[in-house]
């Protein structure tokens, strides 16, 4: 994690942005890190700490989550951004905020000892497709609400073949319509590969509150009824694989948003843990 650490940090369509100006564009800046095995404790003290300056310094915004089921001790960071341009200047925000907290030797060290309990890093730049999702919210107060409530999201990562992408696209345009009459009322964010990833990588994303939610939601067999057969001939021709991502989200990892830490602060922004009681001294 050098001068590229946290230029976007990082869902899977996660942040909080007006959705009318978001509709048009905007990206996801997703920063994923593979923890060395053993070095979770320490990894998680670095980010609190950066969670922390970055709050009381005017820095970078960003959720974090890791992966229940999927690769292990793996987190991620999301962001959104408007454009590579305000990639960069979220990059000089958060560095400047550990500068005025700790000086520039501080934010060296901070940084470094971020690296040592990596064993593996990337960045990835996604541009959000809300012509792809269903069951988007309405407006930003609704779109927050999704966004602070949930506690866990399921992600497919879907490995388009080569030249198939506008035929994956039309799939997803009928999976998105079969998804809002059958599952009415649960969004489904997609975002697509643009840099630091394979191309024709799409991420299909659905937000959840709790575990029981998953059992919730119709499984596509059963939202496209009689199509489904012939949904499975055009996927077979056009994808190369799907992997299915399980994640929580880590609040004391991220530094959210006011808007979506409003929600529900109690959970974005939980009490530190009381300092320990002194040791008694023996005789005393």
């Amino acid at each position: 994690m050098q001068s590229q650490l946290f230029s976007g940090l990082v869902l899977a369509g996660i942040l909080t942005a007006p959705i009318a100006a978001q509709m048009q564009e905007g990206y996801l800046d997703v920063q994923i890190a593979k923890v060395k095995m053993g070095k979770r404790s320490e990894f998680d003290a670095v980010n609190k700490r950066l969670a922390e300056i970055n709050r009381k310094n005017n820095g970078d915004r960003w959720l974090a989550y890791d992966t229940v089921y999927g690769p292990g001790n793996t987190v991620f960071f999301v962001s959104t951004r408007t454009g590579y341009g305000a990639a960069g200047e979220a990059l000089a925000a958060f560095r400047g905020s550990i500068t005025r907290a700790l000086g520039q030797v501080g934010m060296r060290k901070l940084l470094n000892d971020w690296d040592t309990t990596v064993e593996a890093e990337r960045m990835e730049f996604r541009r959000r497709r809300w012509d792809l999702s269903a069951s988007v919210p309405s407006d930003s107060a609704a779109y927050n609400r999704l966004i602070g409530e949930s506690r866990f999201l399921r992600t497919a990562v879907v490995r388009v073949r080569p030249g198939r992408i506008p035929d994956y696209e039309t799939q997803l345009k009928a999976a998105k319509e079969a998804q809002e009459r059958v599952n009415e009322g649960v969004p489904t964010l997609v975002s697509q590969a643009v840099a630091g990833q394979e191309t024709g990588i799409f991420y299909i994303t659905t937000l959840l509150k709790s575990w029981p939610d998953l059992d919730r939601i119709k499984p596509l067999q059963e939202v496209l009824g009689s199509a489904y057969a012939s949904y499975q001939r055009a996927l077979a021709e056009n994808v190369l694989g799907t992997e299915i991502l399980i994640g929580r989200f880590l609040p004391e990892l991220s530094n959210p948003p006011e808007e979506i830490a409003a929600i529900d602060a109690k959970f974005w922004q939980p009490a530190p843990p009381p300092p320990a009681a002194p040791k008694k001294t023996e005789g005393k």
